[in-house]
């Protein structure tokens, strides 16, 4: 697919002020398949996509991952495949965050920086945690677009997204058609970065950290490794990892 847009970025990281204009309202084009989005720009390869995801979280001052309904909650066997393959991302980035969202409903009147994302107020999350890269994988697209607005908006994070259909360009960087073999070819791309970086992982395997609430609810640990806390078929949830106790989830669900 042939594009005018120049290799100049469009779609960085804000503070962009009240009511930014969308991605779309810019210009930005939504990538075919086998693309993605860099910045606001088309990428012909998304295997560089991929590789600046890596970097950015590899390198970023407290690094999060945001997994969505869509992997969070056991609603089919390829949800399951989806969630190991995230938690397999997520063993290759060295004390990286786990933040769910576990439920697009507002939680006013207060949020929990510490125990959830949430759509209608992403930046109080981000600001709590300062978090200053995060990956958005298995959140509806509808909501995910709104999150990613409202985070460039008010908040200095690059944003990026991992998505099962046509990708987000309000995202800084944004890959598409995400099925379990392309999260697996995530995590690989993300181990081959790493290496390249000659960035190591604890001996130990528990490069995620947790934050103070997640602690509490796993006894005062700092760290876990995230393949500790792998999903089966039929499991309710695999966000109980992550500070959400099981009669939580069957209330949110």
């Amino acid at each position: 697919m042939e594009t005018t847009q120049h290799k100049e970025r469009i779609i960085v990281p804000g503070p962009a002020g009240f009511l930014p204009p969308s991605a779309a309202q810019l210009g930005v084009m939504l990538p075919d398949p086998g693309q993605g989005l860099m910045y606001g720009i088309l990428e012909p390869n998304e295997e560089e996509v991929i590789e600046e995801m890596a970097r950015k979280m590899l390198t970023s001052p407290n690094a999060t991952i945001f997994p969505g309904p869509l992997v969070l909650w056991a609603w089919n066997d390829h949800a399951v495949e989806k969630a190991k393959a995230v938690l397999e991302i997520a063993a290759q980035i060295p004390d990286v965050l786990i933040i769910p969202m576990p439920d697009y409903r507002p939680k006013y009147p207060r949020v929990d920086p510490e125990e959830v994302i949430n759509p209608n107020h992403p930046n109080l999350t981000i600001w709590g945690n300062k978090i200053e890269a995060c990956i958005f994988v298995g959140v509806h697209c509808h909501y995910a677009n709104l999150t990613l607005k409202m985070i460039r908006a008010g908040t200095n994070c690059c944003t990026m997204a991992i998505c099962a259909e046509q990708g987000h360009e309000d995202a800084m960087l944004t890959i598409r058609d995400s099925d379990k073999a392309k999260l697996e070819r995530v995590a690989k791309v993300f181990k081959r970065v790493r290496e390249q970086m000659g960035i190591k992982l604890p001996g130990n395997g528990e490069n995620v950290r947790f934050t103070g609430l997640q602690s509490k609810v796993h006894g005062g640990k700092t760290h876990a490794n995230p393949l500790a806390f792998m999903p089966s078929a039929g499991a309710v949830s695999s966000a109980a990892a992550f500070g959400h106790k099981p009669e939580q989830m069957k209330s949110e669900a």
